[in-house]
């Protein structure tokens, strides 16, 4: 933990966000792979905290197992919406009662808040040895917020006026309150014991433990937001696609700063655990989803969405879906493919046009080039998988298994109705189905003997065109005979 470093950082998720209009809780409606109070713990884990703890209310146990799902997370329930200073309240009552060092306390819905800003604010607290250092942001119009009034001489908040409150001179200030602060844990826990609910609302404030402080001597401070965004918080959709918007152009630029070429980047979607190596390259049209990473060289799109899926060094995706997969160094894949869960495509294999895989292995070199379904499958080096082949998995019960080897040849239309195993160096006859398994270095054929049955249309399809055509072809072999 760095000097800096919070001694706690609690998050106030508890609302219910009825401008949302939705039956997810507001802190759950995601943005760029994660939800609004996830990208909020996301920041606030950047700065090692001794403590976190999100304050939850409303939907608590649905939050509570979203929260957890991908790490524990100490949570505090907030029974009753009696304001944010209850709020606050809750979540160090779940620390014992009282914390000795900095406090932290941030919205659940400010997605935009980045780790770096919050360590500002933790820096300039400790610096300045603020009892309290609210994060303040200038804004190009301040209208509807609260403004922060300073001493001209020593720069001290001295008060933080809401709008309907203002008088003309204080509105024209663009220096804005946030709803994010830091505390002197100590301070803090005794001055929430102070806060009154005599106020319009009935409520606890948080804002009131700024003048309690004050007035006991203490000094309150202030720490700018390099950028005005990050403070916005969402509190309707229209807001939510706005955040989304700003998010996904901040990833994009970090991306393109790291050596990624993004093509169009207005066309282009990145969520927040996306990683990648230099010289990757992002066609137009293309989402990179979930814990996608491009390693270097790689190229992705158009129009393509990749999700969960390592994308190896050189390796190409055009016009495609992956889900979970794994794709090899310099593979191929698509036009048109769906690479789904549990894909592993290795070094320098294709899956081509209109091929859709599923919980397969594919070996290096080896190529399923159009029109086919590989399903639970295992598939040897260097084989090469006839058009329109199906590996018939599902028997209306359970799905099995086949297992095809290397350097194998399989003929165009096969069915591989598993359970069953295909040595290496196999080859098969176009339009069988293999339904036993097949000795290394044979020759598979499973299919019936063509017979041909002549006179047949003239005598089923009389007059009609084909009729008439086999007519014509046959009087004009007579004539050449």
């Amino acid at each position: 933990m760095s000097a800096t470093s919070p001694a706690a950082v609690v998050v106030l998720a508890a609302g219910e966000g009825t401008r949302m209009k939705s039956k997810t809780p507001k802190v759950l409606h995601e943005i760029s792979g994660r939800s609004l109070v996830g990208h909020v713990v996301a920041a606030a884990r950047e700065l090692a905290p001794q403590h976190l703890v999100v304050v939850v209310g409303h939907a608590g146990e649905q939050v509570t197992a979203h929260l957890n799902a991908d790490a524990p997370v100490r949570t505090a329930f907030q029974a009753e919406q009696n304001g944010t200073g209850h709020a606050v309240r809750m979540g160090l009552e779940e620390l014992g009662g009282s914390v000795e060092g900095t406090v932290i306390v941030v919205c659940g819905d400010t997605p935009l808040l980045s780790g770096e800003t919050l360590g500002a604010l933790a820096a300039t607290h400790a610096a300045d040895a603020n009892a309290v250092t609210v994060l303040s942001a200038e804004v190009p119009d301040s209208t509807g917020y609260g403004r922060i009034v300073r001493d001209p001489a020593s720069g001290a908040v001295t008060e933080i006026v809401e709008h309907k409150d203002a008088t003309d001179e204080q509105r024209a200030i663009r220096e804005i309150n946030s709803g994010v602060f830091a505390f002197d844990g100590r301070l803090l826990g005794d001055a929430l014991g102070k806060v009154r609910t005599d106020n319009s609302q009935g409520e606890e404030y948080l804002t009131d433990v700024l003048s309690i402080l004050r007035e006991a001597g203490h000094r309150v401070g202030a720490s700018v937001a390099g950028d005005h965004r990050e403070i916005l918080g969402i509190n309707n959709r229209l807001q939510l696609a706005e955040a989304r918007r700003l998010l996904n152009e901040r990833l994009l630029e970090r991306a393109m700063l790291a050596g990624v070429t993004v093509v169009d980047p207005s066309s282009t979607l990145i969520d927040a655990t996306v990683t990648y190596e230099r010289d990757a390259v992002v066609h137009p049209g293309t989402q990179l989803l979930g814990t996608t990473h491009l390693a270097e060289d790689s190229e992705v799109g158009p129009n393509s969405r990749i999700g969960s899926t390592v994308v190896g060094a050189g390796a190409r995706v055009d016009n495609s879906v992956t889900d979970s997969a794994e794709i090899g160094a310099g593979a191929l894949v698509g036009p048109y493919a769906y690479l789904r869960p549990g894909t592993r495509l290795g070094t320098k294999a294709k899956a081509g046009t209109y091929v859709e895989m599923k919980n397969a292995t594919i070996g290096e070199g080896t190529k399923v080039p159009h029109l086919s379904y590989v399903g639970d499958a295992t598939i040897g080096d260097h084989t090469n998988i006839g058009a329109a082949s199906v590996f018939v998995n599902y028997d209306g019960v359970a799905k099995h298994h086949t297992t095809i080897g290397s350097h194998c040849r399989t003929g165009s239309d096969n069915m591989f109705v598993a359970p069953v195993t295909v040595g290496d160096g196999v080859y098969t006859a176009a339009g069988s189905v293999i339904t036993k398994d097949v000795p290394a270095g044979s020759l598979a054929v499973a299919r019936g003997q063509q017979r041909n049955i002549e006179g047949w249309v003239a005598r089923k399809r009389p007059g009609s065109a084909a009729a008439q055509a086999a007519q014509a072809s046959s009087q004009e072999t007579d004539g050449q005979s």
